[in-house]
């Protein structure tokens, strides 16, 4: 089966240069007011470990949906208000968290994530101006019907960009599903350089490994967030930790577990263990296989 052809418009949009302006503008001003730190992490969803805005959205489009349902149920005017209110409320936070992970994509997600935003900020006006007319003692249904359609709109977005240009997901994932179980050498330690990012082959998955002395540190090189090459980016050090930051959106990783230590990134990298056996370096991968 064929996608509906009103659907496959869509993908036009990734390529959709004209929206390139106002998808600069709007990417500069949230990465100035939402800047490198604590909040920013807690909004890309680093300390559960995956993005924050999907679970958010559960709220608004969740009282929407009720609301529509008690829409057509008579005596519920009060109810569908109050979950009319409820998502305009929850909207913001959950925007906030959805502009954060957006500024951080690639050109083809910006452009489809622009609209899908745009759609977003419609919705809520819809939502917020049938609210009004529900406190002055006025229908307001016809307004919150299109709000959802416009959200639901909206949403058939988010999904292509979560699921069909993956946006927030692990892009490290089949690392695991592509090492054998077991250990596997990479090379002679001498050839290491001393604390300097290195890129090794097990078979046809590119490693980054870092040499201090005879320790060995090996993670996969592929970043998580959107594929970068770690072996490219910065090597910094957090209290003694030694960690790599990403070349391409800065998500930083401690090369000793592969733990997120700062975002866009909210999955970690699979780390390998190491041994010097015979003056090789071997790695293995916990759960491989």
């Amino acid at each position: 089966m064929k996608t509906l052809r009103p659907l496959q418009s869509v993908e036009k949009l990734e390529n959709a240069t004209g929206l390139d302006p106002i998808v600069t503008t709007m990417r500069d001003l949230v990465q100035a007011v939402i800047k490198p730190g604590a909040l920013r992490d807690i909004l890309h969803g680093v300390p559960i470990g995956h993005p924050l805005h999907p679970l958010m959205i559960l709220v608004p489009t969740g009282t929407w949906f009720s609301a529509a349902i008690l829409d057509a149920i008579p005596g519920s005017t009060k109810a569908s208000a109050i979950l009319i209110g409820t998502g305009v409320v929850t909207a913001g936070p959950t925007a906030l968290a959805g502009w954060t992970d957006w500024s951080e994509g690639h050109e083809q997600q910006q452009r489809v994530g622009i609209v899908h935003a745009a759609a977003n900020i419609a919705a809520v006006g819809l939502y917020t101006l049938s609210l009004v007319q529900r406190l002055r003692g006025r229908s307001g249904k016809v307004l919150s019907y299109t709000g959802l359609a416009v959200v639901s709109a909206g949403g058939f977005l988010g999904g292509h960009m979560s699921y069909r240009q993956s946006l927030g997901a692990n892009h490290a994932e089949d690392v695991p599903h592509r090492v054998e179980p077991g250990w596997h050498a990479i090379g002679a330690l001498a050839d290491l350089p001393e604390g300097k990012l290195e890129r090794k082959m097990l078979g046809e998955v590119p490693l980054v490994v870092l040499r201090q002395g005879n320790d060995v540190s090996v993670l996969s090189d592929t970043c998580s967030h959107l594929s970068g090459p770690l072996n490219e980016g910065k090597l910094t050090y957090d209290g003694g930790n030694a960690c790599v930051v990403c070349p391409w959106h800065n998500s930083t990783f401690s090369l000793r577990t592969g733990e997120v230590t700062q975002g866009p990134a909210t999955s970690p990298q699979p780390s390998f263990r190491t041994r010097v056996v015979a003056g090789r370096v071997e790695v293995s991968l916990p759960h491989a296989g």
